[in-house]
Parts: C-alpha cells; sequence; structure tokens
C-alpha cells in the first residue's frame, strides 16, 4: 500500500497537461481539440514498455480488468475457471459475471495457489486458471504454468498486489496468456481507481480491446460513429485523468517497490529470531512487491493476539488476521454459483487454506516507515507469543 504515499508534484503535472492540452477527458476522438494529447495511450506504451510485453489495454479496475480478460479467452457460461481459495472477491466475481462457473484450489504455504490441487480440480470443463499473487508475493509460477500447458488451458494472473513484483527475472503479470493488473487507493502503483491488462498475444488483445469498449473495433478507415464490430461488449474505459496520474505514478514504481522491500526487511529483522515465528514460504527467484509482511502464529489464538498488542502499541495488521472473511472464499456462502461448485459447506470445502490462515498475520508495509515501528513490532509480537 504505497502508491499513494508518492502523489505529487508529477502527478499534478500530468493531469494540468491534460488540461492545457484542451481538457480532452475521453480517452478516444476529438483529435482537433486535444493538441495530441493521449494519456491514457501513452500510459499503456509506457507500463507495456516497462512489463515487456507487446500490448496493455487500460481499464477502469483490477476487476474490470479480470472480465475482460476473460471476455477476451471467450469463458461463457457452461465453463470452469479455477482460482485459489485466497484471494479478494473480486477474482471469484469476474468469474461469475463471464458466466462461467467458480472453482477454487488450496493454497500452499505462500499463500498462493497450490499446483498440486489445481492439476487435481482441472477437468474438460476448464478454460482458464486465475492464479493471484496475494499480497506482494509470487505464486508457483513454474509449477502453475506447466499444469496449464499439459492441459492446454490458458492462464491469467491476477497481478493486483504484484505490480512492480518478478520471479526468475521474469516480471509478474507477464508468465501467463494474460496478466491483470490493479492500480486502486490501496495498491504499490495508483489512479484512486483504474486496471491494466497485459498481453502476450495481439489477437486476444485486439478481442478485449473491442469488449472494453461497447464492441468498437476502432477502425482507422471510419469515424468512430461509424466504427465496425464483430462482437458486443461492454464500457470499462479509462479516462484521461487516470491515464495521466498513472504514466507518474509508473515512474516511480522501482522506487515504491524498492522501499517496501527495505521496510519490510527492517521489520523481519527484528522478528526473525522469535519462538513461534515462521515465515510464509517464497518462492526461489522471488521479487516480492513486500506489500505487507506476512508470518504464521503457532495457532489462531496466537495470531489474533498478535494483533491486538500490535493495535495497543499504535500499529496494525492488513487482512489477516482480522478481515480474511473477503480474502477466503470459504466464508463466501453469498455465492450461490460458489457452492454449487465447491459444496454446500464452504469451511470445510479448503481445509488445508483454512488451516493456514487461521494463523497467519500480515504486517502492512509502505513506502513510509517510523524509525521505531521495529522496536514496537518486536515488542507487541514477543508478548502476544509469550
Amino acid at each position: 500500500m504505497a502508491g499513494y504515499e508518492v502523489i505529487g508534484a508529477e502527478e499534478l503535472a500530468e493531469v494540468e497537461d491534460v488540461f492545457a492540452s484542451g481538457g480532452v477527458l475521453f480517452r478516444h476522438g476529438f483529435d482537433g481539440l486535444r493538441g495530441n494529447c493521449y494519456k491514457v495511450k501513452e500510459f499503456e506504451r509506457a507500463f507495456a514498455a516497462a512489463m515487456q510485453v507487446p500490448h496493455a489495454l487500460a481499464v477502469t479496475s483490477g476487476t474490470a480488468a479480470l472480465r475482460v480478460a476473460l471476455a477476451a479467452l471467450g469463458i461463457k457460461e457452461g465453463d470452469e475457471v479455477i482460482t485459489q481459495s485466497f484471494t479478494f472477491v473480486a477474482t471469484v466475481e469476474a468469474i461469475i459475471e463471464s458466466g462461467a462457473t467458480p472453482v477454487c484450489a488450496e493454497v500452499d504455504q505462500t499463500l498462493n495457489m497450490d499446483p498440486h490441487d489445481l492439476a487435481r480440480k482441472i477437468t474438460p470443463r476448464t478454460k482458464a486458471v486465475i492464479a493471484v499473487h496475494m499480497l506482494g508475493t509470487p505464486a508457483r509460477l513454474p509449477e502453475i504454468v506447466e499444469v496449464c500447458r499439459m492441459r492446454s488451458v490458458p492462464l491469467v494472473e491476477d497481478t493486483a498486489w504484484g505490480c512492480g513484483g518478478q520471479l526468475g527475472g521474469k516480471a509478474l503479470g507477464t508468465w501467463g496468456e494474460l496478466g491483470a493488473f490493479s492500480f486502486d487507493f490501496a495498491k504499490t502503483m495508483t489512479t484512486g481507481e483504474g486496471g491494466m491488462i497485459v498481453f502476450q498475444d495481439e489477437s486476444t488483445y485486439k478481442r478485449a480491446a473491442a469488449w472494453h469498449d461497447h464492441g468498437h473495433e476502432n477502425n482507422p478507415a471510419v469515424p468512430r460513429w461509424e466504427d465496425t464490430r464483430s462482437s458486443s461488449g461492454f464500457n470499462y474505459r479509462m479516462m484521461e485523468l487516470q491515464g495521466a496520474v498513472g504514466l507518474a505514478q509508473l515512474r516511480k514504481l522501482p522506487d515504491i517497490v524498492s522501499a517496501q522491500r527495505r521496510n519490510r526487511d527492517l521489520l523481519w529483522e527484528g522478528l526473525a529470531d522469535l519462538p513461534g515465528v515462521e515465515p510464509r514460504d517464497v518462492p526461489e527467484g522471488a521479487y516480492e512487491t513486500a506489500d505487507a509482511l506476512v508470518f504464521y502464529a503457532p495457532d489462531s489464538a496466537a495470531a489474533r493476539r498478535c494483533r491486538q498488542e500490535l493495535l495497543a502499541v499504535g500499529l496494525s495488521t492488513k487482512i489477516l488476521p482480522e478481515a480474511y472473511s473477503w480474502h477466503f472464499a470459504g466464508t463466501w456462502d453469498h455465492m450461490p454459483e460458489l457452492l454449487r461448485a465447491n459444496g454446500p459447506d464452504l469451511r470445510q470445502a479448503f481445509p488445508r487454506s483454512a488451516e493456514l490462515l487461521s494463523r497467519a498475520v500480515s504486517l502492512p508495509i509502505g513506502v513510509h516507515l517510523a524509525a521505531d515501528a521495529p522496536a514496537r513490532t518486536r515488542q507487541a509480537i514477543e508478548k502476544a507469543l509469550r
């Protein structure tokens, strides 16, 4: 959670440039009024270059990015899409909104998708897999990619928490056929709301670009009001002010991630030797965004005590253990589609995930860290586990 911490003159300058160039806020058209200022298109090109992919498409949110990605893959009613049991509710919502059936795999000690459970749950009805890099730690991508390859199932990466991270020197979001990113206000880089999809394949990109724009193909041979189309779609277009902010934030992304990693390490140095503190697994070769520092306490009661003691010294936790009901499929009995696919008692459907999450503690990391935060964190955790 850092992008909002560094909003300043650079973002303001990009926004002012929109108004100085004619004040056109729509990403398409009005060519004679906008002084050749196309911030969303510029943002897309810069993001694609940063991720070393051929195509990027800006959208209105990370949730929209997932929904458009599934539309571009042709996901429809009767299909199954597998994701993981620990993710934000939006991942499953996007599957449901596509008409498909959401199936959730267990997580392993990375708190990301367990490749072995993924392999067990793939069926002939599986038409896509969405792996999520929760709280900035990469999923076990080589293993997941291999499972998907063996079954000829496309992989979508939900990189909402992983923007700026890598695995084996390759950017998160670029291992699969598509990668979805979120730029909401609490993400590593932010446009307030907003998201991005990156693509390896041009035809998939073109389908997504049309679908996110009511089916518009933006055919250069005709005016937009006479535009060609070959499918329906919806409106998930990003506006120019978001694109302007995104450009400035993208330039800051490497420094944001570096600062978060440095602050994560400072906190961990004060905790690593405490009895009862077990580190989260991290895949070899991972370059985490360090959105949070996650560790396991001995049991659920100890994890809750960690939160209480952190609050007592003016600190906090993030998602775990206090808010996992929005991030664990085992609590989502308000989704009949999820119940049909994963059993009538969701609390019993993902026992390994439930056990890990029940004793996990997540400490929020940002660009700025108070000088006494490591000492206060150690004091709280030591007292909670004593």
